[in-house]
C-alpha cells in the first residue's frame, strides 16, 4: 500500500471509524433504555424503580416534598394560584407541570399540552394514606406521574398531579454511559490505528534505519528479511534499493580488498623477479670489477649475461607498465590492416633463433589464404605471442620440447594456436588461468618466478581486438592456447597502414 494510500486510510480511519462506533453504541445503548423504560410500571416503592426512573423521579422529588407539606400543613394553598404558579414554574425546570383537581374536577392546569395527553388516564382519588406516594409511568404517552391526595380547606377532595415528560430528560446512567462509550471508542481507535501506523510504517523505517547504520559501519552482511523486500510500496522500494545498495558495496569492498591482495601478492612477485637478475647483474659486475674476466671471452659472456639479466628487467617493467594500463584502461593500441601469413611468418622467425638457442623445437602450420588480413596493432599482437611462448617455456620441464604455432582459416575469422608438450595444466585450474595473479601447483610453480599478470594480459588484449581466447589442457601431455580474431572485410573499419 503506498503512503498516500496508507494516510487516507489513516485519515478515513481516525474520522470515520470512532463516528460510527458512536452511532452504533448510541442506538444500543438508547434502544436498551428505552426498551426498559417503556416495559416499566412503577410502583408505590420508589427503591424498586429502575436506576434510570430513579433519574425521573428524583428530578421532581423536591418540589414534588415542598407541595405536599405545605397542603398538608395548610390546605388553604390548594385554591392560593400565586402559590401554584410557584410550584408549576419549579417544575418547568425539570420538563414537568402540576395539574390540580377537585372532587374529580379540574381546577389547575400547569401545561395544556401535558394536560391533554394524560387527562384521561389520571387515576381518581383514593383516599388511602399510601396513596401520598402513588406514581404512575404512562407508556405509550412517555409521563411520569406522581399523585397526592389531599383534602382541601373545606373538606373537599383534592388530588394533585406532577406530570414530567420522561422522553425528554437526559438520564444521567444513559449520559454516563455514553460517555463511557466514547471514551472506550476513542482509546480503542486509537490503539488500533497507532499498532497499524507503527507496524506498517515506523518500525520499517526503524528497521531500515538500523540496517543503514550497520553499513555505515562497515557491516555489509545486515540484511533485511526477504518477507520485508516484497511489500510493494515505498518502504519495499527503499527495502530493495537498501539491498542493492549493500550488495554493491559489499562487491566493492571484496574487490577492493582482492586487489590489494592481488597487489601484496604482486609486490611480492616483483620483488622476486627484480632480486633474481639483479644478483646476478651485481654479480658479475662485481666479477669484472675484481679481475675475474680476465679474458675476451670471459668478458664477452660477463657482459652478455648482465645484457640478458637487463633484458629481464625491462620486460619485467613493460609488464608492469601494461598492467597499469589494463587498470586504467588505458593500453594505447594503434590498429592497422595486417596480413596474416605476412605477419606470422616474421614473428615465428624471431621467436625461432630464441627457442632454439634454448633446445625446443618450434613447429610452423599456416594454412590462411596469402591475402587474408585482420585489423590489430602489431605490437599489441607480438606481446601475446610472446607471452605465450614464454609462459610454455617456463613450465616446459620437457627435455625434448616442442612447441607448435598453427594459424587457421575459419571462414570469416583466423584461429591461432600455440600447443607444448609441457605438463600441463589441472582442469580444475584450467579456467582461472587468465586471472591476474593466479598461479596453480600444477602448473605454474612459484620458484620459477613471473608477476602472474602475463596471460591476464593475453586476455585483455584479445579481447580489446574484438577476439577471444581459451585454452585447452592434458596433465602430462601439455597446454594449447586458442584465440580467434575476425577477418578485414570490406565493411570493417581500417586503420591508417597495412603492414
Amino acid at each position: 500500500m503506498k503512503f498516500k494510500t496508507r494516510i487516507l486510510v489513516t485519515f478515513m480511519a481516525i474520522v470515520l471509524l470512532p463516528l460510527c462506533l458512536t452511532i452504533l453504541a448510541f442506538t444500543a445503548i438508547g434502544g436498551y433504555f428505552m426498551h426498559k423504560e417503556a416495559n416499566f410500571q412503577l410502583n408505590a416503592d420508589p427503591t424498586r424503580y429502575s436506576y434510570q426512573m430513579l433519574d425521573y423521579y428524583e428530578s421532581t422529588q423536591n418540589v414534588f416534598e415542598e407541595l405536599k407539606r405545605n397542603l398538608y400543613e395548610d390546605p388553604s394553598k390548594a385554591e392560593d394560584a400565586e402559590f401554584l404558579d410557584s410550584i408549576n414554574e419549579q417544575l418547568a425546570t425539570a420538563n414537568s407541570s402540576l395539574i390540580l383537581r377537585k372532587n374529580g374536577e379540574t381546577v389547575y392546569i400547569g401545561d395544556q399540552a401535558d394536560y391533554q395527553l394524560v387527562a384521561d388516564d389520571l387515576p381518581d382519588f383514593s383516599g388511602q394514606e399510601a396513596s401520598e406516594n402513588r406514581s404512575y409511568y404512562l407508556g405509550e404517552d412517555q409521563k411520569l406521574v406522581k399523585q397526592l391526595d389531599f383534602h382541601f380547606a373545606d373538606g373537599s377532595e383534592g388530588t394533585a398531579y406532577v406530570i414530567t415528560q420522561a422522553n425528554t430528560l437526559i438520564n444521567q446512567s444513559f449520559l454516563k454511559s455514553m460517555m463511557l462509550s466514547i471514551v472506550v471508542i476513542l482509546v480503542v481507535t486509537s490503539l488500533v490505528i497507532s499498532k497499524w501506523f507503527v507496524d506498517t510504517m515506523v518500525k520499517p523505517v526503524q528497521e531500515l534505519n538500523k540496517a543503514m547504520q550497520e553499513v555505515k559501519d562497515g557491516n555489509f552482511e545486515y540484511r533485511i528479511s526477504d518477507k520485508e523486500l516484497v511489500q510493494r510500496n515505498e518502504i519495499g522500494e527503499l527495502y530493495r534499493s537498501y539491498e542493492d545498495m549493500r550488495l554493491r558495496l559489499k562487491e566493492n569492498a571484496d574487490e577492493k580488498i582482492r586487489q590489494e591482495n592481488q597487489n601484496r601478492e604482486l609486490i611480492s612477485n616483483i620483488t622476486h623477479d627484480l632480486k633474481t637478475p639483479m644478483t646476478s647483474i651485481k654479480g658479475y659486475v662485481e666479477g669484472i670489477m675484481d679481475g675475474v674476466a680476465d679474458t675476451p671471452e670471459k668478458m664477452q659472456k660477463y657482459i652478455k649475461t648482465i645484457y640478458t639479466k637487463a633484458c629481464e628487467m625491462d620486460k619485467l617493467i613493460n609488464e608492469l607498465t601494461l598492467y597499469a594500463g589494463i587498470d586504467s584502461h588505458r593500453i594505447p593500441y594503434t590498429f592497422h590492416r595486417i596480413n596474416v601469413a605476412s605477419y606470422f611468418d616474421d614473428c615465428v622467425e624471431e621467436v625461432g633463433m630464441d627457442l632454439e638457442n634454448k633446445g625446443i623445437k618450434l613447429n610452423y602450420t599456416n594454412t590462411v589464404d596469402r591475402d587474408t588480413r585482420i585489423i590489430a596493432d602489431p605490437e599489441q599482437l607480438k606481446r601475446v605471442v610472446n607471452n605465450i611462448i614464454s609462459n610454455s617455456v617456463k613450465y616446459m620441464d620437457n627435455d625434448q620440447g616442442e612447441i607448435d604455432i598453427r594459424v587457421l582459416d575459419e571462414v570469416d575469422s583466423v584461429r591461432v594456436e600455440i600447443e607444448d608438450n609441457g605438463k600441463g595444466i589441472a582442469q580444475k585450474d584450467l579456467g582461472r588461468i587468465f586471472e591476474r595473479f593466479y598461479r596453480t601447483d600444477a602448473s605454474r610453480n612459484s620458484m620459477k618466478g613471473g608477476s602472474g599478470i602475463g596471460l591476464s594480459i593475453v586476455k585483455k588484449i584479445i579481447e580489446d581486438h574484438g577476439g577471444y581466447i581459451w585454452a585447452t589442457s592434458k596433465e602430462g601431455e601439455g597446454t594449447c592456447m586458442h584465440f580467434v580474431l575476425r577477418k578485414y572485410t570490406e565493411q570493417t573499419e581500417t586503420g591508417s597502414n597495412e603492414v
